[in-house]
């Protein structure tokens, strides 16, 4: 648990002082040159370091163990902190579309230079390593701040490249597909971000578990013929895991001390489930 919370938090700080670092050349060389699509490349790395401190700051609220006020730690605040990255990023689009529709109204021509290549390609590579290094990291550790990075980072990867692609264009006198690239990034990130606010949304207001871990929990309880009937299976998100409460039906002839036993066992098995935190087992007679 510790070293999860701990691989977040190195994955927050690359992520702000890489950003940091692309968003200073990017912002310099798209206001001197004029192009719309660098400009809105630069608005996304900032947007993006707003996200990394966020996976900081909600990582580090997360990794806080739970205590009397909250019993089952304070898993959630990753939830929080990535709805509030969705925000950004959403809020970020609005502005980056508009700009970029201006721009094509007013037939805005950027002042090409080999420079704004340059930092096209120092773009993606930069964001092409973080992306893997964070997508890696998701894919271990289940974390929604982590997912939220990485997309972020792959996203990126997708627009400076459209970015670029704009940008040679205009070497051959197509200048009005630098603020088509910045519209389409708008949108793209919009997208992103609506995504990341409906899981983080779901989760906060305590969606069920899914239905293949169901599945799992299922296929557990009828490996206990003593079950002769489940009543209801409910279950809470607590952070990244879930809380399970499961009523089953036993012969009442079964003793009390057989009966608990039965139940202490089945809630060890689905608990070393990855996704579950703890699981909660009555039982009933029939």
């Amino acid at each position: 648990m510790n070293n999860r919370f701990e691989i977040t938090k190195r994955a927050g700080i690359l992520g702000i002082f890489g950003n940091i670092f692309l968003l200073v050349i990017k912002a310099t060389v798209g206001f001197l040159s004029g192009s719309q699509a660098m400009i809105a490349d630069a608005a996304n790395s900032a947007g993006d370091i707003f996200a990394s401190l966020m996976t900081f700051i909600g990582n580090k609220i997360a990794s806080e163990p739970d205590d009397e006020s909250h019993n089952f730690g304070h898993g959630k605040a990753e939830y929080i902190f990535s709805l509030f990255i969705s925000i950004a990023m959403i809020l970020v689009s609005f502005k980056l579309f508009y700009d970029s529709i201006s721009s094509l109204v007013s037939h805005h021509q950027l002042t090409f230079s080999w420079l704004l290549v340059l930092v096209c390609i120092i773009t993606i590579i930069v964001k092409l390593a973080l992306f893997i290094y964070t997508h890696r990291l998701s894919k271990k550790y289940h974390n929604i701040l982590l997912e939220a990075n990485q997309k972020d980072h792959r996203n990126d990867c997708i627009v400076t490249t459209f970015t670029l692609i704009s940008i040679l264009s205009s070497l051959f006198g197509i200048y009005s597909l630098d603020g088509i690239v910045g519209i389409g990034i708008s949108i793209w990130i919009c997208y992103t971000g609506i995504k990341i606010f409906i899981e983080s949304y779901n989760v906060l207001m305590d969606i069920a578990i899914d239905s293949p871990t169901l599945d799992v929990i299922m296929k557990k309880i009828k490996q206990y013929p003593e079950i002769q009937k489940v009543d209801k299976i409910s279950s809470t998100p607590v952070g990244y895991q879930y809380l399970v409460v499961i009523t089953i039906y036993v012969d009442g002839n079964m003793s009390t001390f057989d009966s608990h036993n039965l139940a202490d066992n089945l809630e060890k098995e689905i608990t070393k489930l990855e996704n579950i935190h703890k699981t909660i087992i009555h039982v009933n007679p029939i």
